[in-house]
């Protein structure tokens, strides 16, 4: 399988996550998006299309603790988002994962996001 199907196939999970999961000013939508090096979460409102809060491993308070994109560093991430989040006046969010598998640090994530206070 070559990279272009595999992007494709990537889409797709991404469109179908996407029909179910919709994001309101009451409950936004979590986006958590993971690359090689660095974490991006962030909170959405898709009816106004805004974004509510975000935060990533390239936040210069996050950078001073060297978080790679790995089960220690979404967990780290993670508690910090729902802090942020908490401040911005956020209780309860829908989480996207988009089109990852809900299982190692996408998971970390999402469970550190529930410790620190977020509703999904």
């Amino acid at each position: 399988m070559n990279t272009i199907q595999k992007a494709d196939l990537l889409q797709k999970r991404r469109w179908r996550i996407r029909k179910k999961v919709v994001g309101s000013a009451l409950r936004p939508r979590l986006s958590v998006k993971f690359t090689a090096k660095h974490i991006y979460a962030q909170a959405i409102d898709d009816a106004a299309g805004a974004t509510l809060v975000f935060l990533s491993s390239l936040d210069p308070e996050l950078r001073k603790q060297n978080l790679k994109a790995n089960l220690l560093g979404a967990k780290s991430l993670g508690v910090a988002f729902a802090s942020k989040a908490k401040a911005a006046g956020l209780s309860s969010v829908v989480f996207d994962r988009n089109g990852a598998r809900y299982h190692g640090k996408v998971k970390s994530f999402a469970e550190a996001a529930r410790e620190g206070g977020l509703v999904f």
